[in-house]
């Protein structure tokens, strides 16, 4: 994990302005698949969130990290509790949420405590299933196969045009994504927000208990660089589900996408691998997270502080 790697893209982000909050950020994966991120070069998605959101958010912001999904996880870090948090934002994971291993079912109570306890709830990929089925919603494998690499042509539905989350948006756009399985029925309260070819629900508004999540199944808090090392990782199975012809062609696609990454003017690649800067610009990537900052955990803030 190179946290040097990622500050430095992120440096072209602005940070908002207001006093500086505190965020739970929600580790979804076991020790065993963060250890498997990190002997394939890749960054763990509690770190990655971290960054983004001290880049994102007002100076001085903090992030307090917990692992639910680790035997003995806690909700909450020792010596506070819900009235000393501002957001919750919640990573990605390996685990398949119909499973209901230990694991999985300290998640789902963790996503019900913060639905009950209210402060602005945010996340991707996982987050979002976890959030669903909390809320009373089905997960299962997507009939269309895994989502990898990007998803393509993601469509703000008529409710995602107007809504706060996807200010600055376009219509349409790519994302970086890595998937098996998809929300395939909303929760009661549920808005879906954005579609595309291979996954009808990629972004969603829940509300339940007290709170309100906005989530997407894509990863903003990706780059290139971190999807590819992912795939890489995973190469084998990828080849044997039609993915990719053999392991050169994942090698090769790997090794371009970080090159991309390091340099995002080389045109060549950019076109080779079909990116735009829906992906390679980092203030674009990260869209959906300033907004989410902006438009419900600032405003949840200062009517707490007033």
């Amino acid at each position: 994990m190179s946290l040097t790697r990622i500050r430095e893209s992120l440096s072209s982000v602005s940070s908002l302005d207001g006093p500086p909050l505190r965020f739970l950020v929600v580790e979804g994966n076991p020790a065993d698949q963060r250890r498997s991120i990190e002997a394939a070069g890749g960054t763990v998605g509690c770190a990655l969130y971290a960054e983004v959101l001290r880049a994102l958010a007002p100076p001085g912001s903090r992030c307090e990290t917990v692992y639910p999904a680790d035997p003995g996880g806690e909700s909450l870090p020792r010596g506070l509790d819900w009235s000393q948090i501002d957001a919750v934002a919640w990573t990605g994971s390996a685990l398949n949420v119909y499973d209901m291993t230990p694991g999985v079912t300290r998640q789902l109570d963790l996503s019900r405590a913060v639905f009950a306890a209210g402060p602005p709830y945010f996340g991707s990929c996982w987050a979002l299933q976890i959030a669903a089925v909390a809320a009373g919603g089905t997960v299962e494998a997507n009939p269309r196969g895994r989502e990898i690499g990007l998803a393509r042509k993601i469509t703000l539905t008529e409710a995602g045009r107007d809504h706060p989350l996807y200010r600055g948006r376009p219509a349409a756009f790519d994302a970086v994504a890595i998937h098996t399985d998809i929300v395939t029925r909303p929760p009661p309260g549920c808005r879906v927000l954005a579609e595309n070819a291979v996954t009808p629900i990629q972004a969603a508004e829940i509300r339940h208990d007290n709170g309100v999540f906005w989530g997407i199944q894509y990863h903003p808090e990706f780059d290139l660089f971190e999807v590819a090392r992912l795939i890489a990782r995973d190469a084998g199975a990828l080849v044997a589900e039609g993915l990719f012809a053999d392991e050169a062609a994942v090698a090769r696609v790997t090794t371009e996408a970080e090159a991309l990454t390091a340099d995002p003017a080389r045109c060549d690649l950019a076109w080779r691998l079909g990116v735009d800067g829906d992906v390679l610009d980092p203030v674009t990537r990260l869209i959906e997270v300033r907004n989410w900052i902006d438009h419900q955990v600032r405003p949840f803030v200062t009517g707490r502080r007033s």
